[in-house]
């Protein structure tokens, strides 16, 4: 069973890769210094957060948990600020890996 810290640690490394993400592409293929900045301390904060929740769980289940809900937040926030589609087919994906991840928490 993974302890609610570990929780706490993974979904703030995937709200920390998320955010990033908008950085990313703020930052217009590296382009622009200040978004560049940005994404990259956010990237380098939630392998940080990642890597200590590592200390008390299974890497299977930490990697697996950020990466999913990563993506799921990343998709709420293109849809959100860059107005990007959201399909059936997307939605789906989104709730299939919310569902292995909830999984997971069971582990």
């Amino acid at each position: 069973m993974v302890s609610g810290i570990v929780w706490v640690q993974m979904v703030l490394a995937s709200a920390c890769f998320a955010v990033g993400g908008i950085f990313m592409k703020l930052s217009d293929g590296v382009s622009r210094p200040l978004p560049s900045a940005a994404f990259l301390l956010l990237f380098l904060l939630g392998a940080v957060l990642q890597s200590v929740a590592l200390r008390r769980a299974d890497l299977g289940v930490v990697y697996i948990a950020v990466l999913g809900l990563e993506a799921a937040l990343t998709l709420v926030f293109s849809v959100l600020l860059f107005r990007e589609s959201l399909s059936f087919a997307r939605v789906l994906a989104v709730l299939l890996i919310v569902a292995g991840v909830l999984l997971l928490r069971r582990e």
